[in-house]
């Protein structure tokens, strides 16, 4: 499949926004600024641009503890995200979901989510909706390498499956549940074989490269869109930093300097950097440029963060639902 200068663009646009901001968030959580949790996308850009790039704004996405990568990509103002991660009024969630629970129902992000696999069954009733709508929103699943071992993925595959829902099911294996290898999660090495299971298509990709990435999303997201039931993707790739920022030595305590390195000899940036530069998609002076664009957003959201109040102790409160 050719794809089109102006995509290639995107996506690596894209790529850029998530990589720069979470490096951002590195420095911020380390000065005490960003209360709570934060488990960072760098290092896994690619799959997250790869296949919101392909998708509508009708389209949904359910996310993941390490979900700003998958939000920044489905469109979400970068201020309000810092704001949010700041814990301000401002934010998505008025300061009180934190980076763990940024959900904008106007652009389709149902919601990332802190528990581990607990965007499957939402991504489900999304994809029954729209069936009983007669809509042809499609919802795309991003969840972890663990989670698959989970009986939400069984019965959410299973469910998607036996009603033919729209649903993209988007498997981030970066070969750690934590701290624990996937050698001692499952014997299966592939993920994607399970799909076989349930009668939908499964396919391993290249999770470091952007544009095999994006081609295998826009394979699934016809067929949703076309009503031929869901599919599961299976992105290989490595989260660069800890499980969370804080976790000790990055976590070199389970994995090695060298597992670690020799990872990040295949930057999905990089790679797609090096592409364009070499195809003439875009200049290196030009490319500079657009990174210049992408700092100075960033800088802009962590200033309107800075800026923004706390919200008030009465507001606690305030939007609680029981």
């Amino acid at each position: 499949m050719k794809i089109d200068k102006e995509t290639l663009l995107e996506l690596f646009t894209t790529m850029l926004k998530i990589r720069f901001f979470e490096e951002r968030v590195v420095d911020l959580y380390a000065k005490g600024l960003v209360p709570g949790l934060a488990h960072l996308y760098i290092g896994e850009e690619a799959i997250a641009s790869g296949v919101c790039a392909g998708l509508r704004e009708e389209d949904y996405i359910t996310s993941t503890h390490r979900g700003h990568g998958h939000v920044i990509a489905k469109g979400a103002d970068l201020k309000l995200m810092m704001a949010e991660l700041f814990g301000k009024k401002t934010g998505y969630c008025k300061g009180k979901g934190g980076s763990m629970h940024i959900a904008d129902m106007e652009l389709g992000i149902l919601g990332a989510n802190g528990i581990a696999g607990g965007g499957l069954p939402i991504a489900v009733g999304s994809g029954m909706s729209a069936k009983w709508r007669g809509t042809d929103q499609v919802t795309v699943c991003f969840f972890g390498d663990d989670a698959s071992n989970n009986g939400t993925f069984h019965e959410s595959l299973n469910l998607a499956s036996l009603h033919k829902l729209p649903v993209v099911f988007v498997c981030e294996n970066n070969l750690y549940g934590i701290s624990v290898g996937q050698e001692k999660q499952r014997l299966l090495k592939d993920i994607a074989l399970r799909a076989a299971n349930y009668d939908m298509p499964g396919v391993v990709v290249d999770g470091n490269d952007v544009i095999e990435v994006y081609q295998a999303a826009m394979k699934a997201l016809k067929r949703g869109w076309a009503d031929e039931g869901p599919s599961l993707i299976e992105c290989k790739t490595y989260r660069w930093r800890g499980h969370h920022e804080g976790d000790p030595n990055q976590g070199r305590r389970y994995r090695t300097t060298e597992e670690i390195e020799s990872w990040k000899k295949k930057d999905p940036i990089e790679r797609m950097a090096k592409k364009l530069l070499a195809d003439r998609v875009i200049t290196k002076k030009k490319m500079d440029v657009l990174k210049a664009q992408v700092l100075e957003e960033i800088e802009a959201a962590v200033a309107y963060a800075n800026e923004s109040e706390f919200p008030a102790l009465e507001e606690m409160y305030e939007d609680v639902y029981v």
